[in-house]
């Protein structure tokens, strides 16, 4: 019994670090999309 609780907090603290691991590429990803429009839009206002 000790053992399969130790196996499914394993597998749940593994899914929880991929999920904010996808979380934190996603959000780099689009922080890195908004400030290249942004820099475009700059350069055609100029």
């Amino acid at each position: 019994m000790e053992f399969s609780v130790m196996n499914i907090l394993a597998v749940t603290a593994s899914a929880l670090m991929v999920i904010v691991t996808v979380g934190i590429a996603y959000l780099t990803a689009m922080e890195w999309r908004d400030r290249r429009r942004q820099e475009r839009e700059k350069r055609q206002q100029r």
